[in-house]
């Protein structure tokens, strides 16, 4: 008898460690699996039990639920107020497009047997049957960008490493994930860490780096805790080390700790800090994938990316790019916060509309007041208004409505809040996370919030609104990185989408 509890820290922060011991305490021969989350966070703790006619689920459940959920013979299934059926049927999930995450809540994370019985491994193992210019020209051909929010074409930034020649390369893991409403780098490592393993291995194999390094913020100790265990675990299995899998390549992986700066999930200043330094922004050119980590050349992709690349190689470039619209192709890991009723992981093919993510997948706003506001791609991404909610979520479209879609990361907000102090938490941000190297994002960033300050006052308000274009003009052409070329993203489509808020009146 099995029953799933996640580990996900989701899911641990509202007691899921409870949840598990106290079915332990009850039925000490069951075997409980911890495993990572579905990413329907409203139902966490989501509690499923294995049954022949598959797994049923019961959520959310608290501590306080366990004794009636036995009660209610719920080990075979029965009937109990928190029962959500069969967990594969449940709409949410149902009508989902998983490919990154399509492990992730299913497995027990830490099981190489588990892994590879959901299709682990499949990927590298196709790799190694194939030269280094066959991997890049099927990851090229799937046209797969970079999930951490440039969206570059992963298999051009993969040739570039390949071509260059160094006695040492590198493949670096950006898994700094910093921005407001994201948590899908943490979740994918908590809940399937072999995948991003894998990803990267088949990354080193590409390019011919023996080398590397997942850059992981230290606010996620159990994403840390997780990954150097299922680190270990490849390493022991001869998948990491000398000899891939007992061929002839080498690839091994270790962890790096990030301190907590936001400037440092930006790839130059990521380098940096990996390399023991204070975590400033190097000037381009040279690109990371020709002079990197300590000079030599280094690809630098995101989880997600990484996470997804074992997919396209296991089942072709074909499988992947029949999925989305126009240039973005395969799917995105939607990631819904803030006041929303359903928040969570919401993967699907690129297309789909903002208002379907809010309104169907997301069920509104938690609080039922009217939305007045979603910001799209962490704290420098835009604000849009319920007159865009049908626009596609897609990186052209975004750019097309004057927005990003970053790392997928969507916040959602009522007819309460007020936009233009949105606008000077930008500006705000931006002053204290910047890395203060360019004049542009360190000063202008301070300067950009005292004058939405006197705007919210009602002083010289049109003067004023005029010097904040300005402003953001100068930090967007001038600015060394997007920490101060994008912070101008949030405040001038809160100045164009929401006018009323910038008008010095009390709303």
């Amino acid at each position: 008898m099995r029953v799933f509890v996640p580990c996900d820290s989701a899911a641990l922060s509202i007691g899921a460690d409870e949840v598990a011991a106290a079915i332990a305490r009850i039925d000490s021969t069951i075997e409980i699996v911890r495993n990572g989350s579905r990413g329907a966070l409203w139902l966490e703790t989501l509690v499923e039990v294995e049954t022949p006619t598959g797994r049923i689920a019961y959520g959310p459940v608290t501590p306080d639920d366990v004794q009636s959920l036995f009660d209610a013979d719920f080990l075979h299934g029965g009937t109990h107020p928190l029962s959500l059926g069969k967990t594969d049927e449940i709409e949410w999930l149902a009508n989902q497009d998983r490919v990154t995450f399509a492990r992730v809540g299913i497995i027990d994370p830490l099981s190489l047997s588990d892994y590879r019985a959901h299709g682990g491994l499949l990927g590298l193992i196709k790799a190694l049957e194939l030269s280094g210019d066959e991997i890049i020209s099927e990851v090229t051909e799937s046209g797969l960008r970079g999930r951490g929010g440039a969206a570059f074409p992963a298999g051009i930034k993969w040739r570039t490493a390949a071509q260059a020649t160094s006695d040492q390369k590198y493949i670096c893991c950006n898994a700094d994930e910093g921005d407001s409403g994201t948590f899908a780098d943490r979740m994918l490592i908590e809940g399937d860490p072999f995948t991003l393993i894998e990803g990267m291995t088949i990354a080193g194999i590409a390019v011919g780096a023996t080398q590397g390094i997942v850059y992981l913020r230290s606010e996620y100790p159990y994403a840390i805790t997780t990954l150097q265990k299922a680190i270990d675990i490849a390493r022991a299995d001869s998948w990491l080390g000398k000899s891939v899998l007992g061929s002839t390549y080498s690839f091994d992986i270790q962890i790096r700790i990030g301190a907590g700066s936001y400037v440092c999930g930006e790839e130059t200043a990521m380098l940096e800090s990996i390399e023991g330094k204070r975590g400033v922004v190097r000037a381009k050119p040279p690109l990371p994938a020709i002079e990197g980590l300590f000079g030599k050349p280094t690809i630098i992709n995101n989880v997600l990316t990484l996470a997804t690349v074992p997919m396209i190689l296991a089942e072709g470039a074909s499988a992947y790019k029949a999925r989305g619209v126009g240039r973005s192709l395969g799917t995105q890991v939607f990631q819904l916060a803030g006041n929303i009723a359903f928040g969570g992981i919401v993967e699907t093919a690129f297309g789909i509309t903002l208002n379907e993510l809010i309104n169907t997948y997301g069920g509104g706003t938690l609080t039922k007041r009217p939305l007045r506001a979603v910001q799209i791609g962490g704290p420098l991404g835009a604000y849009f208004s319920t007159d865009q909610f049908e626009t596609s979520m897609d990186y052209e479209s975004l750019i097309a409505a004057g927005g990003m879609l970053g790392h997928g990361g969507i916040v959602v907000f009522d007819d309460t809040v007020d936009l233009a102090v949105q606008a000077k938490f930008a500006m705000e941000f931006c002053a204290i996370e910047s890395c203060g190297k360019c004049t542009p994002c360190r000063i202008g960033s301070t300067r950009g919030a005292e004058t939405i300050d006197l705007i919210i006052q009602g002083v010289r308000v049109d003067e004023n609104k005029k010097l904040l274009l300005d402003l953001c003009e100068v930090m967007t052409d001038g600015s060394l990185c997007a920490m101060g070329g994008l912070t101008p993203m949030p405040v001038k489509s809160a100045m164009i989408n929401f006018p009323s808020d910038f008008t010095g009146a009390a709303r």
